[in-house]
Protein backbone atom coordinates (compact mmCIF):
# COMPACT_ATOMS: atom_id res chain seq x y z
CA UNK A 1 0.00 0.00 0.00
CA UNK A 2 1.21 3.49 -0.91
CA UNK A 3 2.12 5.80 2.11
CA UNK A 4 0.25 9.14 3.11
CA UNK A 5 2.06 12.01 1.39
CA UNK A 6 3.86 14.21 4.05
CA UNK A 7 3.70 10.82 7.17
CA UNK A 8 7.12 10.22 8.43
CA UNK A 9 6.57 6.41 8.96
CA UNK A 10 9.89 5.90 9.80
CA UNK A 11 11.02 8.31 12.66
CA UNK A 12 7.13 8.45 14.23
CA UNK A 13 7.42 10.58 17.13
CA UNK A 14 10.41 11.95 16.49
CA UNK A 15 8.98 15.70 16.14
CA UNK A 16 7.81 14.89 19.90
CA UNK A 17 11.46 14.90 21.23
CA UNK A 18 11.70 18.90 21.84
CA UNK A 19 10.06 20.82 23.79
CA UNK A 20 8.34 23.92 22.26
CA UNK A 21 7.50 26.59 24.36
CA UNK A 22 4.37 28.81 23.74
CA UNK A 23 4.78 32.78 23.41
CA UNK A 24 2.87 33.65 26.71
CA UNK A 25 1.48 37.37 27.27
CA UNK A 26 4.34 39.99 28.06
CA UNK A 27 7.31 37.25 27.44
CA UNK A 28 9.31 38.71 24.66
CA UNK A 29 10.11 36.41 21.76
CA UNK A 30 13.68 35.93 22.63
CA UNK A 31 12.98 35.09 25.77
CA UNK A 32 10.80 32.69 24.47
CA UNK A 33 13.66 31.21 22.54
CA UNK A 34 15.94 30.92 25.40
CA UNK A 35 13.49 28.98 27.69
CA UNK A 36 13.15 26.40 24.81
CA UNK A 37 16.90 25.81 24.14
CA UNK A 38 17.19 25.60 27.74
CA UNK A 39 14.58 22.71 27.87
CA UNK A 40 16.28 20.95 24.93
CA UNK A 41 19.89 21.75 25.94
CA UNK A 42 21.50 17.87 26.59
CA UNK A 43 24.16 19.63 28.80
CA UNK A 44 21.65 21.61 30.96
CA UNK A 45 19.71 18.56 31.42
CA UNK A 46 23.30 16.63 32.36
CA UNK A 47 23.53 19.24 34.79
CA UNK A 48 20.85 19.11 36.89
CA UNK A 49 21.08 14.71 36.62
CA UNK A 50 24.69 15.03 38.24
CA UNK A 51 24.14 17.94 40.76
CA UNK A 52 26.32 20.43 38.94
CA UNK A 53 24.21 23.97 39.54
CA UNK A 54 24.64 24.80 35.61
CA UNK A 55 25.89 23.50 32.12
CA UNK A 56 29.18 25.80 32.61
CA UNK A 57 30.51 22.88 34.39
CA UNK A 58 31.14 20.61 31.30
CA UNK A 59 33.13 23.41 29.97
CA UNK A 60 35.81 23.48 32.84
CA UNK A 61 35.50 19.85 32.97
CA UNK A 62 36.46 19.68 28.94
CA UNK A 63 39.29 22.02 29.26
CA UNK A 64 40.40 20.04 31.86
CA UNK A 65 40.61 16.97 30.42
CA UNK A 66 42.69 18.65 27.28
CA UNK A 67 45.06 20.60 29.38
CA UNK A 68 44.57 18.88 32.87
CA UNK A 69 45.72 21.69 35.09
CA UNK A 70 43.13 20.67 37.84
CA UNK A 71 45.19 18.27 39.64
CA UNK A 72 45.09 16.20 43.01
CA UNK A 73 46.60 19.10 45.52
CA UNK A 74 46.18 22.33 43.35
CA UNK A 75 45.23 25.72 45.29
CA UNK A 76 42.35 27.12 42.63
CA UNK A 77 40.91 30.47 43.03
CA UNK A 78 37.28 30.64 40.92
CA UNK A 79 36.63 34.59 39.85
CA UNK A 80 33.31 35.69 39.85
CA UNK A 81 32.33 31.89 40.68
CA UNK A 82 28.57 32.25 41.13
CA UNK A 83 26.77 29.94 40.66
CA UNK A 84 29.14 27.40 41.20
CA UNK A 85 29.67 25.03 38.90
CA UNK A 86 32.90 25.49 38.11
CA UNK A 87 33.81 25.66 41.78
CA UNK A 88 32.37 22.19 41.98
CA UNK A 89 34.04 20.62 39.42
CA UNK A 90 37.31 21.86 40.73
CA UNK A 91 36.57 20.39 44.86
CA UNK A 92 36.40 17.13 43.04
CA UNK A 93 39.37 17.19 40.41
CA UNK A 94 41.80 18.73 43.47
CA UNK A 95 40.72 16.48 46.15
CA UNK A 96 39.97 19.26 48.20
CA UNK A 97 37.64 17.08 50.55
CA UNK A 98 40.39 14.63 50.81
CA UNK A 99 38.32 11.39 49.40
CA UNK A 100 41.23 10.42 46.82
CA UNK A 101 43.12 8.12 49.14
CA UNK A 102 46.86 8.79 48.80
CA UNK A 103 46.35 12.02 46.34
CA UNK A 104 47.26 15.34 47.57
CA UNK A 105 44.43 17.40 49.20
CA UNK A 106 43.82 20.74 46.84
CA UNK A 107 41.93 24.09 47.53
CA UNK A 108 39.33 25.41 46.10
CA UNK A 109 38.73 29.58 47.19
CA UNK A 110 35.66 31.29 44.99
CA UNK A 111 35.32 34.69 44.93
CA UNK A 112 32.06 36.70 43.91
CA UNK A 113 30.81 40.58 43.60
CA UNK A 114 27.31 38.42 45.00
CA UNK A 115 27.08 35.87 48.10
CA UNK A 116 27.17 32.22 46.94
CA UNK A 117 25.52 29.12 48.20
CA UNK A 118 28.01 27.16 49.97
CA UNK A 119 29.74 24.06 48.30
CA UNK A 120 31.72 21.58 50.21
CA UNK A 121 35.03 21.66 49.75
CA UNK A 122 35.04 25.43 48.75
CA UNK A 123 35.61 28.74 50.53
CA UNK A 124 33.77 31.00 48.97
CA UNK A 125 33.97 34.56 49.37
CA UNK A 126 31.90 37.92 48.82
CA UNK A 127 34.50 40.15 46.91
CA UNK A 128 35.93 42.47 44.43
CA UNK A 129 38.66 41.29 42.96
CA UNK A 130 39.26 44.87 41.57
CA UNK A 131 39.96 45.94 44.85
CA UNK A 132 43.38 47.07 45.93
CA UNK A 133 44.18 44.60 48.25
CA UNK A 134 42.15 41.90 46.76
CA UNK A 135 45.49 40.11 45.91
CA UNK A 136 46.85 40.00 49.01
CA UNK A 137 43.55 38.70 50.65
CA UNK A 138 43.25 35.73 48.19
CA UNK A 139 46.57 34.92 49.17
CA UNK A 140 46.05 35.21 52.72
CA UNK A 141 42.93 32.99 52.39
CA UNK A 142 45.14 30.34 50.23
CA UNK A 143 47.85 30.06 52.22
CA UNK A 144 50.11 31.04 49.98
CA UNK A 145 50.09 31.57 45.72
CA UNK A 146 47.44 29.94 43.53
CA UNK A 147 47.80 26.96 41.30
CA UNK A 148 45.38 28.00 38.64
CA UNK A 149 43.11 31.05 38.43
CA UNK A 150 40.20 30.52 36.33
CA UNK A 151 37.04 32.51 35.19
CA UNK A 152 33.89 32.14 33.31
CA UNK A 153 32.60 35.96 33.93
CA UNK A 154 31.23 38.15 31.23
CA UNK A 155 30.48 41.86 31.31
CA UNK A 156 26.88 42.80 31.27
CA UNK A 157 25.28 42.39 27.98
CA UNK A 158 24.56 45.69 26.11
CA UNK A 159 23.31 44.40 22.96
CA UNK A 160 25.49 46.00 21.01
CA UNK A 161 28.31 42.84 19.85
CA UNK A 162 31.14 45.12 19.42
CA UNK A 163 30.78 46.73 22.59
CA UNK A 164 30.32 43.37 24.19
CA UNK A 165 33.38 42.03 22.81
CA UNK A 166 35.68 45.28 23.43
CA UNK A 167 34.13 44.76 27.76
CA UNK A 168 34.81 41.29 27.93
CA UNK A 169 38.08 41.30 26.99
CA UNK A 170 38.56 44.40 28.95
CA UNK A 171 37.34 41.92 32.09
CA UNK A 172 39.81 38.81 30.54
CA UNK A 173 43.00 41.63 30.96
CA UNK A 174 41.51 42.45 34.48
CA UNK A 175 41.45 39.01 35.32
CA UNK A 176 44.97 38.30 34.07
CA UNK A 177 46.38 41.06 35.73
CA UNK A 178 45.05 39.60 39.10
CA UNK A 179 46.24 36.60 38.11
CA UNK A 180 50.13 38.23 37.70
CA UNK A 181 49.91 38.49 41.45
CA UNK A 182 48.55 35.64 43.11
CA UNK A 183 49.60 32.64 40.48
CA UNK A 184 53.12 30.81 41.43
CA UNK A 185 55.65 29.89 38.74
CA UNK A 186 54.11 27.43 35.92
CA UNK A 187 50.77 28.47 37.12
CA UNK A 188 47.41 28.70 35.02
CA UNK A 189 45.32 31.32 34.24
CA UNK A 190 41.48 29.94 32.35
CA UNK A 191 39.18 32.47 30.98
CA UNK A 192 36.38 33.31 28.78
CA UNK A 193 36.65 35.76 26.23
CA UNK A 194 34.76 36.49 22.99
CA UNK A 195 35.82 36.36 19.10
CA UNK A 196 35.66 39.51 17.58
CA UNK A 197 39.19 40.82 16.98
CA UNK A 198 39.97 43.11 19.92
CA UNK A 199 41.71 40.19 21.54
CA UNK A 200 45.46 40.83 19.79
CA UNK A 201 46.44 43.04 22.92
CA UNK A 202 45.57 40.34 25.39
CA UNK A 203 46.82 37.61 23.39
CA UNK A 204 50.46 38.83 23.28
CA UNK A 205 50.39 40.10 27.01
CA UNK A 206 49.59 36.53 27.89
CA UNK A 207 52.17 34.99 25.60
CA UNK A 208 54.48 37.35 27.67
CA UNK A 209 53.67 36.09 31.22
CA UNK A 210 53.14 31.96 30.14
CA UNK A 211 55.28 29.54 28.01
CA UNK A 212 51.80 28.49 26.40
CA UNK A 213 48.63 30.45 24.94
CA UNK A 214 45.91 27.91 23.43
CA UNK A 215 42.33 29.42 22.21
CA UNK A 216 40.05 26.73 22.78
CA UNK A 217 36.31 26.17 21.83
CA UNK A 218 34.68 23.36 24.18
CA UNK A 219 32.33 20.90 22.90
CA UNK A 220 29.72 22.19 25.34
CA UNK A 221 30.26 26.02 24.63
CA UNK A 222 27.10 26.59 21.78
CA UNK A 223 27.51 26.27 18.04
CA UNK A 224 26.32 29.79 17.99
CA UNK A 225 28.11 31.69 20.80
CA UNK A 226 30.98 33.44 19.94
CA UNK A 227 32.78 32.48 23.61
CA UNK A 228 35.96 30.96 23.25
CA UNK A 229 38.69 30.16 26.43
CA UNK A 230 42.28 31.57 26.56
CA UNK A 231 44.13 29.00 28.48
CA UNK A 232 47.58 30.11 29.16
CA UNK A 233 49.65 27.47 30.78
CA UNK A 234 53.40 27.50 32.42
CA UNK A 235 53.25 31.22 34.32
CA UNK A 236 57.23 32.82 34.05
CA UNK A 237 56.06 34.38 37.37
Amino acid sequence: MAKTPGKNTSGRGQRDLKVKVKTARGRKNSSTRWLQRQLNDPYVKRAKAEGYRGRAAFKILELDDKFRFLVPGARVVDLGCAPGGWCQVAVARVNALGEKGGKAVGSVLGIDLQEVEPIAGAELHQLDFMEDDADEKVKDWLGGEADVVMSDMAAASSGHKQTDHLRIIALCETAAYFAFDVLTPGGTFVAKVLAGGAEGDLQKLLKQRFEKVANVKPPSSRSDSSEKFVVATGFRG
